[in-house]
């Protein structure tokens, strides 16, 4: 579950005082929820992101992430918090000297899985994305939207509660962002909270679902829409 209550971010500025990048947020997202969280920018995205993974404090109120009170979370413990959490990135961040199966391997090593669970668990998540057939390629041999069906399987290897898609369609061919949203849906139908940030307002339109549309700082609008996908059903 993720909440936040009555939060602020204030960023300081010798010159222009500082500015608001959030102003009164209250967002509670339950277990098992697909959430589009749209926005222009400066309008408070990035800053949302960067206290849901604990990079920045609020400047008042409080958040919580899977169970971790984030204002009270030492630093010590803040690996394991991550550890709970799935990301996946605009630029697809893969290891360039690994191959995909050794870019998925690599998260599960980390976090000390048995070779035996890394042998089973690779395989599955490739085969998830359906990338099965490049296991032994490099990142550099494959297309962006290939590249990011990696970046998901890696992101989604550790069986994270949360997923945190940061514009994971902004790099690829905007006819495949729509096979990216449906591999987060199957994701999120095995139970894993997705939470995915995008300008491409067209994706948010046709499948619909909660979105929390930030404006300046603030919540404009958190609600349900119907997509078009629903209504050509």
């Amino acid at each position: 579950m993720v909440e936040l209550k009555n939060v602020d971010v204030h960023y300081t500025d010798g010159v222009k005082g500082g500015v608001d990048a959030l102003n009164d947020v209250n967002i509670r997202i339950n277990d098992g929820e697909f959430v589009f969280i749209v926005g222009d920018s400066g309008a408070g995205k990035s800053t949302l992101l960067k206290l849901l993974t604990r990079e920045i404090q609020p400047t008042g109120g409080r958040v919580f992430v899977n169970g971790y009170n984030l204002k009270k979370l030492k630093n010590r413990k803040l690996p394991y918090f991550r550890r709970s959490l799935g990301m996946i990135f605009q630029d697809f961040r893969l290891i360039p000297t690994m191959t995909v199966y050794e870019n998925v391997a690599f998260v599960l090593r980390s976090t000390d899985k048995s070779k035996k669970y890394i042998r089973q668990r690779v395989p599955y998540v490739l085969n998830l994305v359906k990338l099965n057939d490049k296991a032994k390629a490099y990142p550099g041999q494959l297309s962006g939207g290939e590249q990011q069906r990696v970046a998901i399987a890696r992101a989604f290897a550790s069986d994270p509660k949360i997923i945190i898609a940061d514009e994971p369609t902004g790099n690829i061919d905007p006819k495949l962002s729509y096979e990216i949203v449906e591999l987060l849906q199957d994701i999120n139908d095995c139970g894993t909270t997705i939470i995915m940030v995008t300008h491409n307002h067209d994706l948010v339109k046709y499948y619909g679902g909660r979105i929390i549309n930030l404006r300046e700082g603030s919540i404009a609008f958190d609600g349900t829409i119907e997509g078009a996908i629903e209504e050509g059903e």
